[in-house]
């Protein structure tokens, strides 16, 4: 097949590549260059620089050529506007679903060759098909697995996505690195969200936001405990970062128009949360899930939460967790999983 695959300079994506030149694949590989970098010339030189040099280095070890398409303005439209759009009104954005969804599978195919039969990454997840229905299933590695960002993936994109990682887990994608003997082998994991790369969030929301003081309320005794330079540094259940003695501290509460970030260490139900509400969603099987019990993810890791999923006429659904999360926060992505099989998910309200 003619497969674009998408090179990011670490790891992962490399062994992709060569997995894939293994099979005779006629490749190349796309570079997207995403970053922000005039927007953060103040940090100095762009730390993106180090990762175009080893996707080069993997290109040429391989032989496969490599283009590099700018897609700053796309990424700014969807994915930036939307991050900064969610943290302005409170909530906690998860940038990294949207720019799989809407770039790496989205915009980033329909600016490339038709000719092309497929788009290749280096996530951890797998592709299946039966009777001309997509399914995306879980890698076997619970740590790294990442269907979580993949959970907006529609069935045409799914249909022309390749993850040749997705049946290893990152012990072995290390070995397959060492075999290949690629410049990437000891490249440390990439943190952080996509289109930042090496720039911290905070410098990011300040640079858009700035900074406005504001109290920090223990809800329980309802005194001013502490200051914050804006409520929009701050997510539901964070714990580190408020800088106050005598915590654990969690944040539990924010009021947007005061400018208030409230918190707890004590107040289990503040804290902790069964239920919540979930709206926008998208299941990749295109057919609304009957009523039923569900594994659930939250955030992206190996914890899985088993809830019970009550859909409403409105559009919206009433999620009701058997364990309590501390960190259930409007904005955040709620991910639904039979099993195994990732059936897409929904935004927490």
């Amino acid at each position: 097949m003619k497969i674009a695959v998408l090179l990011s300079g670490g790891v992962d994506s490399s062994v992709a590549l060569r997995l894939l030149k293994d099979e005779n694949h006629d490749i190349t590989a796309f570079y997207l260059k995403i970053w922000l970098q005039d927007e953060f010339s103040f940090l100095g030189d762009c730390p993106w620089e180090e990762d175009l040099k080893f996707a080069r280095e993997v290109c040429e070890q391989a032989e496969i050529p490599l283009e590099i398409l700018p897609l700053q303005n796309e990424y700014w439209d969807t994915v930036v506007k939307y991050t900064i759009d969610e943290v302005k009104d409170g909530r906690t954005p998860n940038p990294d679903v949207y720019c799989n969804s809407l770039i790496k599978f989205g915009q980033f195919y329909d600016k490339i060759d038709k000719s092309f039969d497929n788009v290749a990454s280096g996530h951890y997840a797998n592709i299946i098909e039966t009777d001309g229905k997509f399914s995306l299933l879980r890698s076997p590695d619970p740590v790294k697995d990442q269907t979580y960002f993949l959970a907006y993936l529609s069935q045409e994109q799914l249909s022309r996505a390749n993850f040749p990682i997705g049946k290893f887990n990152k012990s072995e994608i290390r070995q397959l690195a060492a075999k290949y003997n690629l410049p990437t082998k000891n490249r440390k994991d990439s943190q952080g969200i996509c289109f930042l790369g090496q720039v911290k969030f905070r410098e990011f929301i300040k640079h858009h936001l700035g900074e406005i003081e504001g109290d920090i309320i223990d809800i329980d005794s309802g005194d001013v405990i502490g200051r914050h330079p804006g409520y929009y540094y701050y997510t539901i259940g964070q714990r580190s970062g408020l800088g106050l003695g005598g915590g654990p501290w969690y944040v539990v509460k924010k009021d947007v128009n005061s400018n208030i970030v409230y918190i707890s260490k004590e107040n289990k139900a503040e804290r902790e949360k069964y239920e919540f509400k979930v709206g926008k969603f998208n299941w990749i099987s295109e057919f609304k899930p009957e009523n039923k019990k569900f594994l659930l993810k939250i955030r992206h890791g190996s914890n899985f939460h088993s809830c019970d999923l009550v859909l409403n006429d409105d559009g919206t659904g009433d999620v009701k967790l058997e364990m309590p999360d501390k960190g259930i926060a409007p904005g955040q992505f709620a991910v639904f999983y039979d099993d195994e099989v990732c059936l897409g998910g929904g935004v927490i309200l």
